[in-house]
């Protein structure tokens, strides 16, 4: 496939048929009504009516990989002539062991660590808490202004990026306190990243537990790394490291939420490793398996369940998955897509910034590898959030040949494939900013 190659503009008549179907018969989620795809190949999409595209979503941050990447569809392919399903949480296989090893080795601590497999992100975090509720005794929880965590109701209580994923479904588990994240383009204090000594940070040790949170009922502290649908929000160094402080403090637990974040995307295996902390547990999912189902919570050895039963999962940890994952992280690690992804990143945040200079609406710029968010607002000066003309860019992008997909309230974020070529890389970087342009002069 060539790209971008636009032949007719999206959604195109084929497109807007299944659209149409689509519709009437699946439930309303986050889908936006323009890209019906056809077929997918490392950092390129081509859609049923011929049109191809730039991806600079990799599925959410899942394909880190690329799509369809060759060694994790062998692995698939070789699993399938095996056995599909092993019912993984009542009966042994050698992939389950595998994984968890392979795991274990590469996530943050020098300490001995346990696996649970699972699905999908929600489904890491639910054992997180699970597990920090068994493990400590205690049932309270810190988590994020922006953050996101998942949408099960266990999940959904540390959510705290938009209001629609809460609206209508109160109340979600008790318990659970939310303070502002290190967003210092946006300080929830107003106060100035230089000499805020990270009171973001310190507030919930010198506010929260002062007042009304005993910290002795916290079982743990969950934070992303670097914020993913809260905006790709990278949090100045310092603030990881002063959770880490409290936490050990107080006996309460580190989650680090890596479900966005990890297996290269940063230009480290895990976001975390920029911060040098060491979480007591950390949730995983999206990338893991380069686009099969799995979801894995990488905990402390020590906090192990200590009673069968008190938590498990029909489908986590299915075969085809744990065989995609294996071949995956294989890939990741032989091909050295972290150290790829902080080289190409350092290109695409050096052009983005000159553009920002240029660009009245641009109004921050910001990321780690290649995980970057793009801020639009109104006017630089009074940094007025502008999701209507984020929401424009990515509407002529896409007509231009280039797949972008939200973050946060007003960003865009720049997420492709670890494996896209340079090529790709500068020719959707040249979109996105030409799109930019365009909203930019139609605002002024």
């Amino acid at each position: 496939m060539k790209a971008p190659k636009i032949i007719v503009p999206p959604p195109g008549p084929k497109a807007r048929e299944i659209i149409e179907k689509g519709e009437k018969y699946l439930v309303t989620t986050t889908r936006e009504p323009y890209l019906v795809i056809a077929r997918m190949e490392n950092d390129l999409i081509e859609d049923v009516d011929g049109n191809v595209y730039i991806d600079f979503a990799a599925g959410i941050a899942v394909a880190n990989a690329g799509h369809r990447n060759k060694a994790v569809v062998e692995a698939i392919k070789a699993q399938l002539e095996k056995y599909i399903h092993s019912a993984p949480h009542d009966f042994y296989d050698d992939l389950q062991y595998k994984v968890a090893e392979k795991l274990a080795e590469i996530t943050p601590g020098n300490f001995d660590k346990k696996v649970f497999f699972g699905n999908s992100g929600t489904e890491a975090v639910e054992a997180a808490i699970k597990i920090a509720k068994v493990a400590t005794g205690r049932k309270r929880f810190i988590a994020f202004i922006g953050a996101f965590h998942g949408r099960t109701h266990g999940s959904l209580s540390l959510t705290a990026s938009k209001p629609v994923h809460q609206r209508g479904l109160f109340p979600t588990m008790p318990g659970v306190e939310h303070v502002p994240y290190a967003y210092c383009y946006r300080c929830p204090y107003r106060l100035n990243p230089d000499d805020c000594d990270l009171w973001c940070a310190k507030f919930i040790d010198e506010v929260l537990f002062q007042t009304y949170v005993p910290p002795d009922e916290v079982a743990a502290i969950f934070v992303e790394p670097i914020q993913g649908e809260g905006g790709y929000i990278v949090p100045r160094d310092g603030f990881i490291q002063e959770l880490r402080k409290i936490a050990d403090k107080y006996g309460i637990l580190l989650v680090a939420d890596e479900v966005q974040s990890g297996f290269g995307r940063s230009g480290k295996m895990f976001a975390v490793e920029h911060f040098n902390t060491i979480p007591d547990i950390i949730t995983t999912a999206k990338s893991i398996a380069n686009g099969v189902p799995l979801g894995a919570t990488i905990i402390r050895a020590d906090l192990d369940f200590k009673e069968p039963g008190t938590h498990s999962s029909t489908f986590g940890g299915n075969a085809l998955a744990l065989a995609a994952a294996l071949a995956n992280i294989d890939f990741i690690i032989k091909e050295k897509l972290p150290e790829r992804a902080a080289r190409l990143g350092e290109i695409a945040l050096k052009r983005l910034k000159e553009a920002m200079d240029e660009i009245e609406i641009i109004g921050d710029v910001r990321g780690k590898g290649l995980m970057i968010g793009v801020e639009i607002v109104k006017k630089k000066e009074t940094k007025e959030p502008y999701p209507e003309g984020r929401n424009k860019i990515a509407e002529i992008a896409l007509r231009k040949g280039l797949v972008l997909l939200p973050a946060g309230r007003t960003a865009i974020r720049v997420a492709p494939p670890l494996t896209i070529t340079e090529e790709h890389l500068e020719t959707g970087l040249e979109i996105l900013i030409e799109s930019i342009k365009e909203v930019s002069k139609e605002t002024s």
